[in-house]
């Protein structure tokens, strides 16, 4: 970058090129591995985060290593086994940098220091069931990571839906800006919710169900065909997904 703009000083750029120039600068290319979005931060207020799930461990190791070296930003790594976390600790856990590993959610935060910081806005979090709660977490831990106050609350779906409206009170309340609803199964939660509420709901499907529910599809296409106005519907177990959309909402003031 100090090249790119030494050579705008000198004329021999002009202020398009140098931005052009810039823009392609953001991108780092990582042994052919991956292009890693080095700024991605300062564009989205958003950090770098890497899907997990069918990389190679040697290559995530490879990120890994990169990032720290080259960026003070945290990063995340989401869809990450227990199993590669203690391998990852147990290669970088020496060093000076803070590894916060979510073990329901299955989600990884790297950072180099902790920073507190006043929450700039509430966003509730809620789930049918208990076993929609690793979904719900990695949503948690992506709002808080935006700077959000996650206020949660879960196993409160329609098969004792009594137990839902001291909770839904209890958000708004809160004031929160936006609410993110995991549900497996057939999928009703968000539904009603979003009947009861004036904030957006970012519905998750999650692939808690059997019969025709096995992996989830009952549930993204109920929570897709919703008449409740005020829904957006995310890909299944994708809480990632959840969370950034819930800060994109908040940031968008």
């Amino acid at each position: 970058m100090k090249d790119i703009l030494k050579r705008l000083v000198d004329g021999e750029l002009n202020i398009d090129e140098a931005e052009k120039l810039i823009n392609a600068d953001n991108i780092l290319q990582i042994d052919d591995v991956v292009k890693f979005d080095i700024n991605r931060k300062e564009r989205t207020g958003f950090p770098e985060a890497v899907f997990s799930l069918s990389k190679d461990y040697d290559d995530l190791l490879i990120i890994i290593k990169k990032h720290m070296q080259s960026n003070n930003d945290d990063l995340i790594i989401t869809k990450l086994s227990n199993e590669k976390y203690e391998r990852i600790l147990n290669d970088l856990g020496d060093n000076s940098f803070i590894f916060d590993y979510n073990k329901k959610a299955q989600i990884l935060v790297i950072r180099k220091e902790i920073v507190k910081k006043e929450p700039i806005a509430k966003i509730g979090i809620m789930t049918a069931g208990t076993s929609d709660i690793n979904v719900a977490e990695e949503a948690r831990v992506i709002v808080e990571e935006g700077g959000c106050e996650a206020i949660t609350s879960y196993d409160v779906g329609v098969a004792g839906i009594h137990r839902l409206f001291p909770q839904i009170a209890h958000m708004l309340e809160e004031s929160v800006r936006a609410i993110i609803v995991c549900a497996g199964m057939e999928g009703t939660l968000p539904s009603v919710v979003a009947g009861l509420v004036n904030v957006p709901v970012i519905a998750v499907p999650t692939s808690v169900g059997y019969g025709v529910g096995e992996g989830g599809r009952v549930a993204l296409d109920a929570m897709l065909q919703s008449c409740a106005p005020g829904i957006a519907v995310v890909n299944i177990d994708n809480g990632f997904g959840a969370g950034v959309f819930a800060l994109t909402i908040v940031k968008s003031d």
